[in-house]
């Protein structure tokens, strides 16, 4: 059995879908479905169970499971970058980690885990995954840097595989509110007024819209967590982006060539609240995941627009 924590989510359910293609159906998906429509993503899917997240930190902790779990996947997490509840984030994305990392060591089952970009800060010390001293902006970076530092000092790097995620887009991210993608809101935008609202710089050597992320493909990262799980000797913290930077102005120009919209870009005031936590420049070093055997060139930023645009967005929220 694998076991999805965050398995209704976003990227989880796009993972389950690519178990699925592979023919792997015994999953249990452990995830909090509360009153969102985080539910649809798993309308089609073929999975065994859907246990609530508290319900199997229990049962993991007093051993209800045996020798069933072959691999972990953990991907469940509040990923709010403005949540402000420290202890909240202690709990849920620190403390609920290390629980399911030790049961896991203890009976050498596969744990493959999210980490995030969010723990590289403004990027003063660049984006390279083999650096470890860094200066998140946020708690939700740091609740994830925490959980890296701990798989480090307890020598669960060799075993383990940490996953820095990017700024990932794609289908079955339609519940996510705020933090759904630009790609998405973008979308929704020009359906409403042909408008694509982007936020101004606030850094002269940026011009307004020409704050650069690496933007990366659903489709990708899903196929590259598959191959995590099949290649069991990968272990150790990866990013995983496209390792080339572009800018918001790219990616509303990819938007509205999807929609075969004229471009119109509107940049307006970033709220303040946000400022200072703002991330104007995030690239993600590939060189030590292109050194394994799994690594795959992703879509480019167009090619991947234009098939969520066209093949989800424009299809009444298709799932994936």
């Amino acid at each position: 059995m694998i076991v999805v924590t965050g398995g209704a989510g976003f990227i989880g359910s796009c993972l389950v879908k690519t178990l699925n293609d592979k023919g792997v159906h015994d999953i249990l998906i452990v995830d909090a479905l509360g009153t969102t429509a985080k539910w649809k993503n798993l309308v089609g899917k073929k999975y065994l169970d859907v246990v609530h997240k508290t319900a199997f930190r229990k049962e993991l902790v007093e051993g209800e499971y045996g020798a069933e779990i072959e691999a972990i996947f953990h991907l469940g997490a509040c990923s709010a970058t403005t949540e402000q509840n420290a202890d909240y984030l202690l709990e849920n994305n620190y403390r609920y980690s290390c629980d399911l990392a030790e049961y896991a060591e203890a009976r050498n089952i596969r744990f493959i885990y999210a980490s995030s970009a969010a723990t590289y800060g403004a990027g003063e010390k660049g984006y390279d995954d083999r650096t470890t001293d860094l200066n998140p902006l946020n708690m939700y970076g740091y609740s994830k840097q925490m959980f890296d530092e701990w798989v480090l000092r307890n020598g669960l790097i060799t075993k383990f595989v940490g996953v820095k995620f990017f700024n990932v887009f794609g289908p079955n991210e339609y519940h996510k509110g705020d933090m759904a993608s630009v790609i998405m809101k973008s979308f929704r935008q020009v359906q409403e007024s042909n408008i694509i609202r982007l936020f101004k710089s606030y850094k002269p050597e940026y011009a307004d819209g020409e704050q650069k992320r690496d933007f990366v493909y659903i489709k990708d990262v899903v196929e590259t967590l598959y191959a995590m799980l099949q290649y069991g000797e990968i272990s150790g913290i990866y990013n995983l982006g496209t390792g080339l930077a572009r800018s918001w102005n790219d990616l509303a120009h990819a938007v509205f060539a999807a929609m075969k919209r004229t471009a119109i870009i509107e940049h307006i005031e970033m709220p303040l609240g946000l400022r200072s936590q703002y991330q104007y420049f995030t690239e993600a070093d590939m060189s030590k995941l292109k050194e394994t055997r799994i690594f795959k060139p992703c879509l480019s930023l167009e090619d991947a627009v234009q098939d969520y645009v066209s093949g989800y967005l424009a299809k009444d929220y298709a799932h994936y």
